[in-house]
């Protein structure tokens, strides 16, 4: 399964969901599916802002975990 740690970046740069929204231009709902792990999908042009923005690497955004079996 895919961890997304967007709320630990977001943490580290002192930096409210909102804030990152309006600078990478997605709608807070968008971006809150996202950092609660319910999106399906990423777009690599929404990945790359918040990468710029955050100035992180995809790794410190996404993480990948085995499923337990």
């Amino acid at each position: 399964m895919i961890i997304v740690n967007l709320d630990v970046e977001l943490a580290k740069k002192k930096m409210k969901l909102g804030e990152l929204a309006e600078r990478i231009g997605i709608t807070n709902a968008n971006l809150s599916i996202l950092k609660t792990g319910k999106a399906k999908a990423i777009r690599f042009t929404t990945l790359d802002a918040i990468c710029r923005e955050l100035d992180c690497q995809p790794g410190d955004i996404l993480e990948y975990v085995a499923d337990e079996k």
